[in-house]
């Protein structure tokens, strides 16, 4: 075995090993890229060991929730938790109708609008909260029928308006929402 020794340093006269290096970057002072910084708690409250406070969504126009593009079932159930008021129940009644009648249906947030389609065939429906209804948007809503009551200036699409207090006719949604999965979905 052979011992390694340290190399003197020319100009001082001391050892390169006894000397600590200096770093070429420098020292961070904010959090490393991805990580969020951890809020305080409020007053008079106790915030659990590693807890994270969610941010208030920010509502935009009419009640409309601003939910980041994402794709999943998350961001779904952010906007829906979001809606204010009445509108939560409909898009709680909306998604679980969904899901009931459309098994493997793919989910998302995109233009602060839950979307809802089928992996490789583009998105079937879509909602969206106006001030004083839900907008449910169904892509190719001119082949379903009966045909949904709402007209659209594109010549593909149909609207359903629900408003607060309305009746819901929930087999003929679901029927509207199977005929619109089996259908080649919107692709942006």
């Amino acid at each position: 075995m052979t011992e390694s020794k340290a190399k003197p340093n020319k100009a001082k006269g001391t050892s390169r090993a006894s000397k600590p290096r200096k770093s070429a970057t420098k020292a961070r002072s904010t959090p490393k890229a991805g990580l969020k910084a951890r809020s305080t708690p409020k007053a008079g409250t106790k915030a659990k060991p590693g807890a994270r406070t969610a941010k208030p969504v920010r509502l935009l126009s009419g009640g409309n929730p601003q939910i980041a593009k994402a794709d999943g079932d998350a961001p779904v159930q952010a906007y829906i938790a979001a809606m204010p008021g009445w509108k939560s129940d409909i898009g709680r009644w909306l998604d679980a109708l969904i899901v009931r009648n459309v098994p493997n249906v793919r989910k998302a947030v995109k233009w602060n609008t839950p979307l809802y389609g089928i992996e490789g065939q583009g998105w079937f429906l879509g909602f969206h909260v106006f001030t004083h209804y839900v907008k449910v948007t169904f892509f190719y809503g001119t082949s379903l029928r009966p045909l949904p009551p709402g007209p659209s200036k594109d010549k593909n699409t149909r609207y359903l308006d629900i408003r607060e207090g309305d009746e819901l006719d929930e087999a003929q949604v679901a029927s509207w929402v199977k005929q619109a999965a089996a259908l080649p979905g919107w692709v942006p």
